[in-house]
């Protein structure tokens, strides 16, 4: 039986498809990709859009990107199960090009929805676009692995895994934010 949360998330999903956000992005796209893993996360990941695997499969983060995202939670002692991996744009953009303003604009009230829904300790924001939907003054350079408090919420900005498969210079600098989120969540639960 589905929980009261994924009840909430499953509607929301609906929502989205009977209100046509992005039709023309719904009309090249397989499906929908709206988010996977736990309700009651206390971890959610944002990336920015569907590539051709997640299309596909229906589930964010599931090709090399998301294997090295699988890789990296196993590190701090978590599975995929644990948490709740999402994007902001729930449509695959056509040749994986980057959503277009008026896409992350069209799809963040469903984000926020699915955030308010969850009610995560910590959101971990993948890569400069989903950092840009809710900091957008800041820059991922400057500011990952740095937690920030910001409405309520509390955001840690990292680079996107895909980002590390390609620059092998940021993929130590990825593993070792990713292993300050363990600290950073004990440190929100005392509080």
């Amino acid at each position: 039986m589905a929980t009261k949360k994924q009840q909430e998330l499953d509607n929301l999903q609906q929502r989205i498809v009977d209100e046509k956000i992005c039709p023309e992005l719904a009309a090249q796209a397989t499906q929908l990709v709206f988010g996977d893993g736990n309700p009651d996360a206390d971890l959610v990941f944002i990336g920015e859009a569907p590539g051709k695997n997640e299309d596909l499969q229906g589930k964010p983060f599931v090709g090399a990107a998301g294997k090295f995202l699988n890789e990296m939670l196993e590190v701090i002692g978590l599975k995929r199960e644990d948490v709740y991996i999402t994007n902001i744009v729930k449509y695959r953009p056509p040749n994986n090009r980057d959503p277009l303003p008026e896409e992350k604009n069209a799809f963040l009230p469903f984000l926020e929805a699915q955030l308010d829904i969850i009610k995560p300790q910590l959101t971990i924001t993948l890569g400069r676009h989903s950092l840009n939907c809710f900091l957008p003054d800041l820059s991922i350079g400057q500011v990952h692995g740095q937690p920030k408090r910001f409405e309520g919420r509390v955001y840690l900005p990292l680079f996107h895994p895909a980002a590390a498969l390609y620059n092998g210079g940021l993929r130590q600098t990825l593993i070792d934010d990713f292993a300050k989120i363990p600290v950073i969540l004990q440190k929100l639960r005392t509080t």
